[in-house]
């Protein structure tokens, strides 16, 4: 489903937006009847509430939708996401007394509760439709609910249909709309262009290995996304166990996010070009995969212990980051579900990032709280370089030890990163555990609405 906004002239419900602060005298400053049937449906303006206020002839006049206090609404991002579900139909117009970020968040939050994901089961059904509220920018809205539906879908369709040959699809598709030019890198290709890592983790799978690199505009700062594409993890011949194999569909989420956020950049034509290299892999166990032991040669020609096959995604990022620095952008973001550890440090909800540049990451934290994407900064502690550095190789792919999993790994991919002058990592993870508003469970976009948000604010735009 496309996500989009009614149109302006439609016949709309007004919906006002009734917070729990003030509602005593707001109710108090209401007609009689009104004031009657709400004290009759105790609706008191809690978060999620909803009402139907009739008409005289029991058509629905307006709805009111609690808003509740602000701690309900620091718990609970996207609320009129669930307003929205519980409506399940017809127009309505959003009245009350937000904020600018307020009513943007809310208007967002409206066009996600329309996702679901159908494919293999359901249908799809019409949701509760919203007009723009004024102040709110409809394209740019729409663009970034595409491109969070392109990113979810992506996440959740299972590795049998969504292996390199169709991530590269998706890809080409996205390059056809938006006018994009793609190049692919694939099969034993990869070895002729000296990409060998990305050829390493990939051979073992009867599925040929690849790189995608998608190219678009022709003016403006150069931004270049780099996505971990590993369409599914068996952890290679470090096995994963049944249980932590479960997910790994999801492994491609770093691929998923960073088109998500591409959608964003060209749909909303935002003046600048634009590259997005994805490593396209399955991680398989045959005959020919890549041992623990084995030591590896990346495009830039630095040497790699592997020590786990499982830790194999820094691997084929590290030969695509190589690649994009050999002609340093503007500004590189690295996007991946790379380790466990981010996870146990800070959950699923939050995104973990890391650079060395304190404006980006001000910028950055500062859009995530404006967009209610929320990310946080971990830290590139140098004195953990000696963690990844085994001897026998320039680097270590899985230190042994346990401690600070996220920051070696972090560390790790930033030895390929030497001349591009702004440089930022997201070790995400890309699925919502549990159902929340405007999020079912399955497969989400994380940090790419406020690498979006920032964008502007970072590159002068």
């Amino acid at each position: 489903m496309t996500p989009k906004f009614a149109a302006p002239d439609t016949r709309a419900i007004p919906l006002r937006i009734v917070p729990r602060q003030g509602f005593d005298g707001w109710l108090a400053a209401q007609d009689e009847p009104v004031r009657d049937w709400v004290a009759a449906s105790d609706f008191t303006g809690t978060a999620g509430q909803v009402l139907r206020l009739p008409a005289p002839d029991m058509a629905v006049a307006r709805v009111l939708a609690g808003w509740g206090g602000a701690k309900e609404r620091a718990r609970v991002r996207f609320q009129t996401a669930r307003i929205a579900t519980q409506l399940k139909s017809g127009t309505y117009a959003l009245e009350g007394d937000l904020s600018a970020n307020e009513m943007e968040e809310a208007a967002l939050g409206w066009l996600l509760a329309g996702y679901g994901f159908t494919r293999y089961a359901g249908e799809e059904r019409e949701p509760a439709r919203l007009k723009v509220p004024k102040g709110v920018d409809a394209t740019r809205l729409e663009a970034i609910a595409a491109g969070e539906f392109l990113t979810r879908d992506l996440i959740n369709t299972p590795a049998s249909d969504m292996g390199p040959a169709e991530l590269e699809a998706a890809v080409r598709d996205l390059a056809t709309r938006h006018d994009a030019r793609l190049h692919v890198t694939e099969g034993d290709e990869l070895l002729a262009s000296n990409f060998p890592m990305i050829h390493a983790v990939g051979r073992a799978s009867t599925r040929a290995p690849r790189l995608i690199d998608l190219s678009w505009g022709t003016e403006g700062p150069q931004v270049t996304l780099v996505g971990k594409g590993v369409c599914f993890d068996t952890g290679g011949l470090n096995l994963k166990p049944g249980a932590s194999m479960g997910l790994m569909k999801k492994d491609m989420g770093g691929a998923a996010t960073v088109l998500g956020l591409a959608h964003m950049i060209m749909a909303t034509s935002t003046p600048l070009r634009l590259r997005v290299l994805i490593p396209a892999v399955e991680n398989a166990v045959s005959g020919n995969a890549f041992r623990p032991g084995d030591i590896l040669t990346a495009r830039n020609g630095l040497t790699v212990e592997i020590n786990n096959t499982d830790a194999e995604g820094r691997l084929v990022l590290a030969d695509a980051l190589a690649l994009a620095d050999e002609t340093p952008p503007d500004l590189m973001i690295c996007m991946a579900t790379l380790t466990g550890a981010a996870r146990v440090a800070v959950g699923p909800d939050l995104a973990p990032f890391y650079t060395d540049d304190d404006a980006l990451a001000m910028a950055l934290a500062q859009a995530g709280k404006r967009v209610r994407d929320p990310l946080w900064r971990m830290p590139f502690h140098r004195p953990y370089d000696a963690m990844i550095e085994p001897g026998i190789a320039d680097l270590d792919n899985a230190p042994s030890g346990g401690f600070a999993g996220s920051i070696t790994a972090a560390l790790f991919l930033d030895r390929f990163v030497r001349e591009t002058p702004r440089f930022a990592h997201f070790d995400i993870y890309g699925w919502t555990p549990s159902a929340a508003p405007g999020r079912p469970k399955g497969g989400v976009g994380m940090g790419a609405r406020a690498i979006f948000d920032a964008l502007p604010r970072v590159l002068d735009l």
